[in-house]
């Protein structure tokens, strides 16, 4: 009986001509890998330094011309962080309160983010958990179009829009006020927190999400009691990013919120934020020698401080969730 023939396997074969192939090709010299991989590494180096220049450059110029500030007579740091009376501008005498800044800063704030925090959370939530993938893809578009909108845009819209709205449901509302800025301010930053939390919800492994679901739970209950906390380090990034971004908002609260410096917190009032005193004293309406124009460095150097204060607190908290849940 005659024995059967092997079909040679072409896949074997293919397979060992491209390993003949690839040990035939001439080898690069092992000092030309090592000077690319030291090229590339002195690259990445240069590019941390660049980063770590720049903001040190900041640093440096917001400190120096903040000690000019304080070189001059009428300003004390007494009067600059033990009062809320911010008059540079009004004649004499000149009053230099940072409290009545930073509680407007503090007042657009909140209100922004007790606009965009629960509602970006719950909308994120239900993109990540609930949402079919039609309704998804279609949302996630209009969200990136919303974080593109410039903030200038932002500001009108709360001038001519959100403002008349106020007015009319409340006679109390001014013109300017806090509350017409502070819910721009939590509409700019609405997609930021929806589309980073959503991220952090999807991130969660879908093992997390069967084992839930395994052993009784509801969607409901699987959503709450172990996808949050899951992602919860994440969440709180998205919550830090917000933050900072409504601090440093500059155009909104420049058109929407007034120029009134004042320590209250009525939204109703017109207020003024530290970044909308420097776009004022930005303007060219003011001597680059006076007292007022280095007044707009100070605040600054302030709001940096605020920021960092903050960014700090959050890395510690975020830490915490990580080491818990993660």
């Amino acid at each position: 009986m005659s024995q059967p023939v092997a079909v040679p396997d072409p896949t074997k074969i293919a397979l060992e001509s491209r390993a003949k192939s690839l040990l035939n090709r001439p080898r690069r010299r092992l000092a030309a890998t090592r000077f690319s991989e030291i090229g590339i590494y002195v690259a990445l180096i240069c590019c941390g330094l660049f980063s770590l220049l720049i903001t040190v450059s900041i640093i440096g110029v917001l400190l120096t011309e903040t000690t000019r500030f304080f070189q001059f007579d009428e300003v004390t740091l007494s009067n600059f962080l033990g009062s809320a009376e911010w008059t540079p501008n009004l004649g004499e005498p000149k009053s230099f309160g940072i409290w009545g800044l930073i509680s407007g800063t503090l007042l657009v704030t909140g209100i922004a983010m007790a606009f965009a925090l629960p509602l970006g959370l719950v909308t994120a939530i239900y993109l990540s958990e609930y949402a079919p993938r039609q309704i998804r893809n279609f949302l996630k578009p209009i969200l990136e179009v919303l974080a593109g909108i410039p903030t200038v845009v932002y500001g009108f819209f709360a001038l001519m829009t959100i403002t008349p709205f106020l007015q009319w449901v409340h006679e109390g509302f001014n013109v300017y006020n806090a509350m017409s800025a502070g819910l721009a301010v939590g509409i700019l930053c609405f997609p930021t927190v929806c589309s980073l939390a959503e991220d952090a919800l999807q991130s969660v492994p879908k093992t997390l999400r069967d084992g839930a679901l395994g052993l009784g739970g509801t969607r409901f209950d699987a959503t709450v009691k172990v996808i949050l906390p899951a992602a919860l380090s994440g969440i709180i990034s998205a919550f830090l990013l917000a933050v900072a971004r409504a601090i440093g908002e500059t155009m909104i609260v420049a058109l929407a919120a007034g120029s009134r410096p004042q320590a209250t917190l009525d939204p109703r009032n017109e207020i003024q934020t530290m970044t909308g005193f420097m776009v004022q004293m930005a303007g060219g309406d003011v001597s680059n020698f006076g007292t007022e124009y280095f007044s707009m460095y100070a605040v600054a150097f302030t709001l940096f401080l605020i920021t960092l204060a903050l960014t700090m607190m959050g890395n510690v908290v975020r830490g915490r969730f990580r080491e818990t849940y993660e």
